[in-house]
């Protein structure tokens, strides 16, 4: 397995010093930019769409659905 480096030497030095509420948004900060390196994003509408053609799902159910899917990603 290829150990790569994922904090350099000066942001490790930084770490060290944070107290728990600097670590903390660190951490924070660090999470979100990473998952904004993902890309990944959900089209709602288009999920509404495609789930609609799903037979036997009728539009009280999908209203359902899509409920439960924005509740999830606290969507309001």
């Amino acid at each position: 397995m290829e150990q790569r480096e994922i904090i350099d030497r000066d942001t490790y030095k930084k770490i060290k010093k944070m107290n728990r509420e600097e670590l903390t948004n660190f951490i924070l900060k660090y999470g979100d930019e990473l998952l904004g390196d993902q890309g990944k994003t959900i089209d709602l509408p288009a999920l509404e769409a495609e789930l609609s053609k799903i037979k036997g799902i009728g539009g009280k159910r999908l209203e359902e659905i899509m409920t439960v899917v924005e509740k999830f990603l606290d969507v309001e």
